[in-house]
């Protein structure tokens, strides 16, 4: 019985344009899964400074929240061969505007954090792969050797904000929100130490975040080439003062900017009518309605 199995190399066949059969190193996407969260009342850290602002505050807003690091940690599930623990911390700066009583706001930044875990399918490997990359500010330790664990990559837009308040510091003698940990690489965004202010005042903030999680791993795939992937497009130089009308005569006219579109398609209730090839009839009994 002769052998059919595919190998790396030139291809003949019915489309011509498909030249060969290229073994490519990339990673497989073993599992995936989306994630819709509110985050309530989330402890906002100030600067001593910051916090100084807040405790004689007429009134605090919101004005952006943005994700500026995310801690991603991977560990087995135990009994549970092929399956593992995603651990994400989300470090967030979160701007405000402070009311001292005038009538421009103050604008200060302080930082929030979020924990979560899911668990994917990564499958299993027993191989180590080392690289002869070089890595800057790397040392030569037995700390740095491979491991056979799937690598977890995390998407997240920025946050929507939902809310804020400002609670005072009761006595009552209830748990209080613990010291924060802030890495080095999280601090260096600010100018000033953060969670280092005693705090009569606290501010509290609730967003809404979106993501995307995988787990993926380093394989070796066979895939059709077509051929070199060779630039034709010219570059442009726009450093060319002498002419700048040159320049700004291949534009476009922004039309939209002019005539924003008056509507975007919705959702409408036909379009949650339909699946598949049940298109016409929302009784075939496939569940749709």
């Amino acid at each position: 019985m002769a052998d059919n199995k595919l190998v790396a190399g030139p291809l003949t066949g019915s489309n011509p344009a498909v030249k060969e059969a290229v073994c490519i190193s990339t990673n497989k996407v073993y599992d995936t899964c989306r994630d819709k969260d509110c985050l309530e009342d989330m402890r906002v850290y100030l600067d001593a400074c910051s916090q100084g602002l807040v405790e004689r505050a007429a009134n605090v807003k919101v004005k952006k929240a943005e994700v500026i690091w995310a801690f991603i940690d991977v560990d087995a599930v135990p009994f549970n061969r092929g399956f593992y623990t995603v651990n994400i911390t989300y470090y967030f700066r979160i701007t405000l505007e402070v009311y001292l009583g005038g009538t421009k706001p103050t604008e200060i930044c302080g930082l929030s954090t979020f924990t979560k875990k899911v668990i994917l399918f990564g499958s299993e490997g027993t191989a180590k792969s080392f690289t002869s990359c070089y890595t800057p500010n790397d040392t030569e330790s037995p700390t740095n050797c491979s491991t056979n664990l799937p690598c977890a990559s995390v998407e997240v837009v920025e946050p929507v904000v939902l809310g804020v308040k400002v609670v005072e510091k009761c006595d009552c003698g209830c748990p209080q929100d613990a010291d924060l940990m802030v890495p080095c690489c999280v601090q260096n965004c600010f100018d000033n130490p953060i969670g280092e202010a005693v705090a009569d005042k606290g501010v509290y903030v609730s967003i809404g975040i979106f993501s995307i999680v995988r787990l993926e791993r380093k394989v070796q795939i066979l895939v059709p080439a077509y051929d070199f992937c060779v630039p034709t497009k010219e570059c442009v130089d726009s450093s060319n003062d002498n002419e700048p009308c040159s320049l700004f005569a291949r534009i476009n006219f922004p039309t939209d900017e002019f005539f924003p579109p008056e509507a975007f398609k919705t959702l409408s209730s036909s379009d949650t009518n339909t699946c598949g090839s049940c298109t016409t009839n929302a009784n075939c009994g496939c569940g749709c309605r």
